[in-house]
C-alpha cells in the first residue's frame, strides 16, 4: 500500500507515492502559468491547477503500475495565502490573488488599524499583517470588485479547492488558516474579535481542521478524471512552507530548517505556543495538534545568485552548457578561490525588497567594499555569503527562544558544496541534508496522508523514515574569520534605510 502527496505550487502541481518506509516509489508534475496583469500583481487560474494535478495524477498511475486501490490515502500541501473566491454553487469568481502579490499594502494597514495597532492584532494572531497573506486580499476584493464580494459565499486557498474538487468538502487546515493574518493561532480558530471589527461577514470563512483530519474521500467525479478509486481517504495536509518543514523533519526546538530556493526561508518547529518576537517571523499552527511552526523569509536568495549568472557570468553558463555541467557548479568553483569574507566584498540580497528581519518593500542589492583589487571570485562569493548572512540574521532570532542544534539544508543550495559549508560556518552550526529533501511538500503531505491514516504513531515515527545523507561540521577557524564580515553585513541595512526610502519616491 501506498500514501499519495499532492502539491499545488507556484509554477507546477507535482504528485508522488511513498510507501510505509518513506520510500519514493513514483512521482509525476505538470505546470501552469502565471498570470501579471499589472506591476506587482500575481494571479492564477484555479482550473490550470486541477487541470495539471488531475492530469499528473492519471500519468503516475500509468507509469508506475500501481492500482488504484492499493493507495491507502491522499494528503494535499500548497502555495500558501492565495485568495480563491467561490458563490453558492462552488464555482470560482475570479481569478486567484497569489501570495506574491503585493496590491494590498492598505488594506493591511486598515486590517492593523481595526484591531488596534500593530502589537494588538500580533497579540490576538501572533502575526503582523503582511500584504502576502489572505487578509488583505480579502478587504481589497470588497474595495475593489464589490459584485465579486456580494456574490461569494466562502472562500478557499490553493490546495484547498484541489481537496474541495477531490471530495467535494469545504474546509481549511489551521496551518494555511494561520497565513490569512486573520487566525488566533493559540485557540487554532478563527480570530472573530479582529474579524468583526474590519468588518468581514463571519460566514465567507470555512471550517478549520487539523491536517492530519480526513475531509472526506474521493468522488466519483474525480476518481473519473483522475484514476483514483472512489472513496480513498482525503486528508486535510497543509501550507507548503509548513509541510516541506514537517517533511524535513523539523517536529520541535532546536532542528532548524534553512531553504535556499528562488527566495531563502529559516524554520523551526515547536511543541508548545511561543510568541513572535517583534512580529518578525510568521508564526503558524503546526501540522500536528499543539504544535506549531514559524519563519522567517528573505525575499531573493537564489534568485541573487541567478540575477549575477545572467548579469556577470554569462561565459560561465556557456561553458557550463558545453561541458554539460551545472552554471552553478561552475560558479561556486570560482568563488572558492576567493577567501572567506570575499575579499572585503559584502553583498545585501535586497533585489525584490526584503522581509525579514527588515520587512521593507524598499530595499535594494548593495555590493560594499569593492576596489581596483577586487576580483568576480570575490564578487561570486559575496553573493553566496550575503545570502547566508540573510538567513544568519534569522538564526540569531531563533537563538533567541531557544539553542539551536542543527540545521536542515534543502532547496537547490542543499546541493551546493559551497553553500552547505558557508551555512557550517557562517550559523556556526552542523547542516545536514536529509532524504527527499528535494521532494518538496508533497513528500511531506504524504507523510501527513500515513499519520492521518495511523500509520505512524506521532509526528517523531512519521520522519523516522527520512535518512541522513550529508553533515557539514563548522570549522572554528572559518567561523571565526566571519564574525567580522557579519558585522559589517548587519550594519548595512540600518544604514542604508533612509536611503532606500529616498530612492523609492
Amino acid at each position: 500500500m501506498y500514501l499519495m502527496g499532492l502539491d499545488i505550487g507556484t509554477s507546477s502541481a507535482k504528485c508522488l507515492l511513498i510507501d510505509r518506509a518513506g520510500r519514493v516509489a513514483a512521482r509525476a508534475g505538470g505546470d501552469y502559468p502565471l498570470y501579471t496583469p499589472r506591476p506587482g500583481w500575481a494571479e492564477q487560474e484555479p482550473e490550470d491547477w486541477v487541470s495539471a494535478a488531475f492530469a499528473a495524477v492519471r500519468e503516475m498511475l500509468a507509469a508506475s503500475g500501481v492500482a488504484p486501490g492499493e493507495i491507502a490515502g491522499v494528503a494535499l500541501s500548497g502555495q500558501m495565502h492565495g485568495l480563491v473566491p467561490l458563490d453558492g454553487e462552488g464555482r470560482v469568481l475570479r481569478r486567484a490573488i497569489l501570495w506574491c502579490d503585493q496590491r494590498t499594502q492598505a488594506q493591511c494597514d486598515a486590517i492593523e488599524a481595526a484591531a488596534g495597532g500593530r502589537e494588538a492584532l500580533l497579540e490576538r494572531t501572533n502575526n503582523v499583517m503582511l500584504t502576502g497573506y489572505t487578509g488583505g486580499k480579502l478587504l481589497w476584493l470588497r474595495e475593489r470588485e464589490p459584485e465579486h464580494f456580494a456574490r461569494m459565499k466562502v472562500f478557499l486557498c490553493p490546495k484547498d479547492y484541489l481537496r474541495y474538487r477531490l471530495t467535494g468538502a469545504l474546509g481549511m487546515d489551521v496551518s494555511e488558516a494561520s497565513g490569512t493574518g486573520l487566525f488566533d493561532t493559540r485557540a487554532r480558530d478563527w480570530c472573530w474579535e479582529v474579524i468583526d471589527a474590519v468588518p468581514l461577514p463571519r460566514a465567507i470563512f470555512p471550517p478549520t481542521a487539523e491536517a492530519t483530519a480526513q475531509a472526506g474521500t474521493v468522488t466519483q467525479e474525480a476518481a473519473e478524471a483522475t484514476g483514483l478509486r472512489a472513496g480513498t481517504p482525503v486528508f486535510y495536509g497543509g501550507g507548503d512552507a509548513v509541510v516541506q518543514a514537517f517533511g524535513s523533519g523539523l517536529i520541535r526546538e532546536g532542528l532548524i530548517g534553512a531553504v535556499i530556493g528562488t527566495a531563502g526561508n529559516v524554520s523551526m518547529g515547536f511543541t508548545r505556543y511561543t510568541r513572535n518576537p517583534g512580529g518578525k517571523l510568521q508564526a503558524f499552527c503546526g501540522v500536528t495538534p499543539g504544535s506549531y511552526m514559524s519563519f522567517g523569509a528573505t525575499q531573493a536568495a537564489g534568485g541573487a545568485l541567478r540575477w549575477f549568472r545572467d548579469e556577470a557570468c554569462r561565459d560561465l553558463a556557456a561553458e557550463a552548457k558545453r561541458q554539460g555541467r551545472n552554471a552553478f557548479d561552475l560558479m561556486s568553483e570560482e568563488a572558492a578561490q576567493s577567501p572567506p569574507g570575499a575579499g572585503g566584498v559584502t553583498f545585501a540580497p535586497y533585489l525584490s525588497g526584503e522581509r525579514c528581519p527588515y520587512p521593507d518593500a524598499n530595499a535594494r542589492g548593495v555590493l560594499y567594499g569593492m576596489s581596483l583589487n577586487t576580483t568576480r571570485a570575490d564578487m561570486i562569493r559575496a553573493v553566496m555569503e550575503g545570502i547566508v548572512f540573510s538567513l544568519g540574521q534569522i538564526v540569531e532570532i531563533y537563538r533567541g527562544i531557544c539553542v539551536p542544534e542543527s540545521v536542515t539544508a534543502s532547496g537547490g543550495g542543499a546541493s551546493s558544496p559551497l553553500f552547505l559549508r558557508l551555512q557550517a560556518d557562517i550559523f556556526n552550526l552542523p547542516v545536514r541534508t536529509v532524504s527527499a529533501a528535494s521532494e518538496g511538500g508533497a513528500y511531506g503531505a504524504a507523510l501527513l496522508a500515513g499519520l492521518g491514516l495511523g500509520w505512524y504513531r506521532d509526528a517523531a515515527e512519521a520522519v523516522s523514515v527520512l535518512r541522513e545523507e550529508r553533515r557539514v561540521e563548522p570549522d572554528a577557524a572559518s567561523a571565526a574569520l566571519y564574525q567580522r564580515p557579519r558585522a559589517l553585513y548587519d550594519r548595512i541595512y540600518p544604514a542604508l534605510r533612509d536611503v532606500f526610502a529616498f530612492g523609492a519616491r
